[in-house]
């Protein structure tokens, strides 16, 4: 049984601090970096160890390569608790890979190689029927970077419906376009874009606007729009708005890899935990806050109740 699974992107990450991003690196350039780290990334990294650091139940489901690239991926899911029973090999292809450069204010830049993900498909998802169907939410991300499954997402997540899971959706890159995205949101039961994103798939319009162009595309379930530095706009239902404002670092900004899924992955861990979805919109901000201060996407995650502190809300 699980709380969460988490399915899509798997990457090893190759970080490395600070690159000036506002220039280019020139040819035969030696640049010197402070650090370069590699580690594990992509939504189901990023979120499956935020969830079972916070004491979640959690599987992950992802397509590897046959290389030494996924013996990093299982080695350290295995140290965070998580279990590598779902994960698929492909030995076609190899593993995802994404070289991450990061200025010294903390933004990035990334250099992706889609690899084995891009392999996954509903099928191979849905042959986890017996694990999806003990559990009450599904992430999937990330909507744009496969485009040949975003095809499948409607019927995909009907049948995750259908069999009793709530549906959350991330999206990455550009965010993509409004096609397939407006077959799909009406399976949905949660969705936060951040801004850039958002206005990607449907114009550069305000934030709330935003909201109400997801609403007329059929979505009844939470929507959102992730604001960065300046906090979210929260839409529980559709007569409901939510200001979530951002919470102070407990720490310098180092980089900012991953602060969205730390978001959306305090967000569900709060409701799965009993906290309101206000309360919960806090726990994902503090989140937030904790993953910006080390270098990559998860290492600069709290323990659970000290996040909740940091987020200043009470126990359900």
């Amino acid at each position: 049984m699980a709380d969460v699974v988490v399915c899509g992107l798997a990457t090893v990450d190759i970080v490395t601090r600070p690159v000036t991003l506002g220039q280019p690196l020139g040819g035969s350039v030696l640049t010197i970096a402070d650090r370069i780290e590699l580690t594990t990334g992509g939504l189901v990294s990023n979120a499956s160890i935020a969830f079972a650091r916070w004491g979640l139940d959690t599987a992950a489901v992802a397509c590897l390569g046959d290389d030494p690239w996924a013996e990093t991926i299982r080695r350290q899911y295995q140290r965070e608790g998580l279990s590598t029973a779902h994960l698929v090999v492909d030995p076609t292809t190899g593993t995802s890979a994404t070289l991450v450069l990061v200025d010294p204010s903390g933004e990035r830049s990334f250099i992706f190689q889609e690899g084995a993900s891009a392999r996954l498909s509903a099928q191979r998802i849905l042959d986890q029927r017996e694990l999806l169907r003990s559990c009450p939410w599904v992430l999937y991300g990330y909507y744009s970077l496969f485009p040949d499954l975003d095809r499948e997402l409607p019927k995909l997540f009907a049948e995750l419906r259908r069999i009793g899971c709530r549906v959350a959706l991330d999206t990455a890159g550009s965010g993509g376009g409004i096609d397939p995205l407006a077959e799909i949101l009406p399976y949905v039961d949660l969705y936060m874009p951040n801004l850039h994103e958002a206005r990607h798939q449907c114009g550069d319009k305000s934030p709330d606007e935003l909201l109400e162009s997801y609403r007329r595309l059929g979505c009844t379930g939470i929507l959102g729009i992730k604001l960065g530095a300046q906090g979210a706009l929260l839409s529980p239902t559709e007569q409901q708005r939510l200001v979530v404002p951002s919470i102070e670092p407990p720490g310098a900004v180092v980089d900012t890899t991953g602060a969205g899924d730390a978001f959306d992955a305090g967000l569900i861990a709060g409701m799965i935990r009993g906290f309101s979805v206000s309360q919960a919109s806090r726990i994902a901000a503090a989140a937030g806050a904790c993953c910006v201060t080390a270098l990559g996407a998860t290492p600069g995650l709290r323990p659970w109740e000290e996040t909740v502190r940091l987020a200043r809300i009470e126990a359900p």
